[in-house]
Parts: structure tokens; sequence; C-alpha cells
């Protein structure tokens, strides 16, 4: 079975948001395999997510399945995953234009941009201010701004740091912020110098799903995203993201759905030897 890694967010190799890729559509594997399987795949690729895919048939809402699994568990939500999925199904000729995923987070598509990039279609994350949990400022080592909860869409915490320095600079105590949340911690700013070509920036510690730093997160734009436009003013914008890894991801902030924009380069292309039973 074929199986890729793709760097997403990113438009050259080693930097962005590594992910693997497995397309489930040789012979009679166009479903999903058992999900003990899925896991171990995933546990030894090692990277934040990888992602699982098979054609449905057509007439209906989405094109392909798509499930993403960190190391350690399934998650209900994954943008780089999605991205890396979309580039190599528009890399490989197997889709040309739109294609549409039906996930545990609804129908998600990704089109193809005259740039290269690809436009990934998402749901709006809601935000909702809340107190700043106990030790948190302490776990991040870093004083706390403000603080959102996204529970009900990506179920992470957003929290605004004092500038662009203090984000790049954390070294968080990770088992600490694992008690914190439930799935991970967002932490921003607003970009020091606009002009660079960003508008804000953010790194994401999700040490509860097995990924103590995500390098790329495209789910967390979904809240990012309506954060920096109610500041900025702009319905579009780009984030900056990573800590010894970084990308860009393009907002587009439409109501209940954000765009999200980013490039994605495969950087190995194998075989995995071991099949689902």
């Amino acid at each position: 079975m074929r199986i890729r890694i793709v760097d997403a967010f990113t438009d050259r190799p080693f930097a962005g948001n590594p992910a693997g890729v497995l397309l489930l559509d040789d012979g009679p594997h166009r479903s999903f395999p058992d999900d003990r399987w899925l896991q171990r795949v995933a546990a030894e690729v090692n990277l934040s997510e990888t992602a699982f895919a098979h054609p449905l048939p057509p007439g209906g809402d989405a094109d392909w399945a798509l499930r993403w699994f960190t190391p350690v568990a399934e998650v209900d939500m994954c943008g780089h995953a999605t991205l890396a999925t979309a580039h190599v199904l528009h890399t490989a000729g197997r889709t040309a234009g739109t294609v549409r995923f039906a996930t545990r987070s609804g129908v998600l598509s990704a089109t193809a941009a005259g740039d290269g990039a690809l436009a990934m279609d998402f749901p709006t994350s809601s935000l909702t201010p809340a107190p700043a949990p106990a030790g948190l400022a302490e776990a991040l080592g870093a004083e706390v701004v403000s603080v959102h909860d996204t529970a009900a869409h990506i179920g992470d915490l957003l929290v605004e740091l004092a500038d662009e320095r203090t984000v790049r600079g954390l070294a968080p105590d990770h088992p600490r912020l694992a008690a914190l949340s439930e799935r991970g911690i967002i932490t921003t700013a607003a970009a020091e110098e606009p002009g660079r070509g960003y508008d804000f920036v953010s790194r994401c510690f999700f040490p509860g799903l097995g990924i103590d730093e995500d390098p790329v997160t495209g789910s967390a734009h979904t809240a990012l995203a309506p954060f920096w436009s109610a500041r900025l003013g702009r319905a579009e914008l780009t984030g900056f993201q990573g800590g010894a890894r970084t990308g860009l991801v393009r907002t587009a902030l439409r109501g209940e759905r954000t765009t999200l924009t980013g490039r994605a380069v495969t950087v190995i292309d194998g075989e995995l030897l071991t099949p689902p039973a």
C-alpha cells in the first residue's frame, strides 16, 4: 500500500507540518480497516496526524471519506492532514478542482487555487471568553492577556499573550498543559511587523494527544480567524505559526465557515508493507 509524507502549509520540504497520507483504494480496501490497525499505523508514522481516506460512491455529498489519527488517538478535526490528503489527490491526478471529504466534522472541501495553493472550507469555531485556568501562566511560562474557549467546536483554549516575541520564545511545561484543556492550547499574539507578510502569530500545544507542539495547525485557525478578524477589522488575514518548523495559513472569515488556504509538498513516497488483515 502506498503511503506518503506531505509537508503542509509550506512550499518547501522540511518546513510546515508533516502528515502521513494513506489512500485506501486498492483492491478490497475501499473502506476503513479496523480502528486498531489505523491507530498502529499512525503510531508507526509518529507524526502529529496520519490521514486515511477511501473513495465514496458517486452522487453523494462527498467524494472521499477521511479520518485522522495522532500517534495515540483519533481526532475530530485536522486541517494540515486534510490539506496533505487533497494535495496527494491533486498531484496524483485523482481529482481536479474541488474534492469533498466526509469527516467527523461534516463535509470539508479543498479547491485548487490559481496560485498552486489549496483552499479548504471548514466550520468557523466559536469563541467564548473564559477565565484562565489555575496554573496556565505558570505552565506556559508567560503572562496571559485573555483566554477564549472553543469547546463547542475544536475543544482548545485560545490564549492571547502580550506580543510576538513572547509567543516565539515559549518553552512550556507540557505535562502541566495537558491537564488544562479538553484538546490543546493555542497561543497567539499580533504580528510585531505586519509588513513582513503575516498579521498574527501562533503556537499550538497538544500534549494530551501525544503531540507536545504541533508545527502548523489548520484547525486552530478556524478559531484564530474570527479572533483576529474582530480585532484587526479584516476578513482576510495571514497567520504565521511555528517554533522549530514554521508555516503560513491564509484565512478568510465567511460567517459560519472559514477558508484556510495553503500549499503543500510531498517529501516521501513509499510503500507500507503491512496491509490490514
